[in-house]
């Protein structure tokens, strides 16, 4: 099955390096899991407000420069938390990103907090 990004995604990648949207795009075409865009773009005063919650452990975000996203597994009209789900996504991504000559980083890949739902451009090839 082929999956599409909704309008709500779509509005989601506002902002956010075409580089790392295009491989949203291929990813979602790729994947053999639904996704939706859950956060690209995001301004400082959220950023704060992640890192005060425990959600991110930094103030210098890829999301405040439009570098990263944050995608959400989408089974059966809902955000799925399941870590295969991400794997899944992240097989796509990568090869989405591979095939468009695009370096990207999975926060899933992290030795310390990882995080399933993050990806963002290489800060070597994207600073």
């Amino acid at each position: 099955m082929r999956y599409k990004l909704g309008p709500g995604s779509r509005s989601r990648l506002k902002g956010v390096h075409p580089a790392l949207v295009k491989v949203v795009e291929r990813a979602i075409e790729l994947s053999t899991v639904d996704f939706a865009v859950l956060e690209g773009l995001r301004d400082p005063a959220r950023q704060m407000m992640l890192v005060d919650a425990g959600a991110s452990q930094t103030l210098n975000s890829r999301h405040i420069t439009g570098h990263a996203v944050d995608l959400g597994a989408w089974v059966d009209n809902q955000v799925d938390w399941s870590w295969p789900l991400y794997h899944k996504i992240a097989i796509a991504m990568k090869a989405a990103a591979a095939e468009l000559g695009v370096t990207i980083v999975w926060g899933g890949d992290w030795r310390t907090f990882r995080d399933g739902p993050h990806f963002e451009l290489d800060r070597r090839k994207y600073p």
